[in-house]
């Protein structure tokens, strides 16, 4: 008795739905993705004549929020007292050497903290520093 030959199963994943899969996931991470947005304080920022926006990417930027009541954030680290402001921002700088500092102090702030603010960043060597402001002042 002769016995014939079996055939050979072809076991290949099919790849026709492929892209289909790939596109879904893409529009999935897209729509899921939620990129980190400090909320900081309630600031009321002050008018001004001349304002230019900040060179370069917001990823370099650190922000520190001085509200009426004298509380200080920076990027959602609420800061206790003045010689932690130095450490935290101290540790951005090391964390990335391009970084800039952009200040959202309330119009109706004392300047007594506003220069406290600038003694610590002084401390730290952060001398990059920029001032929000809502455009619309007069000269």
């Amino acid at each position: 008795m002769k016995f014939g030959k079996k055939s050979k199963v072809n076991v290949a994943i099919p790849t026709t739905s492929m892209p289909d899969i790939i596109f879904m996931l893409l529009i999935f991470f897209m729509v899921a993705t939620v990129f980190k947005q400090y909320s900081g304080l309630k600031v009321s920022l002050p008018d001004a004549v001349k304002i230019q926006k900040i060179a370069g990417s917001k990823r370099h930027v650190v922000t520190i929020w001085v509200d009426r009541n004298n509380q200080v954030v920076c990027d959602d680290i609420n800061v206790k007292k003045m010689s932690d402001l130095r450490q935290v921002v101290y540790q951005k700088m090391v964390a990335d050497p391009q970084i800039k500092i952009a200040l959202k102090i309330d119009k109706d702030v004392d300047m007594g903290i506003v220069n406290d603010v600038h003694q610590e960043l002084r401390k730290a060597s952060a001398l990059n520093v920029y001032y929000f402001a809502i455009p619309g002042g007069e000269l």
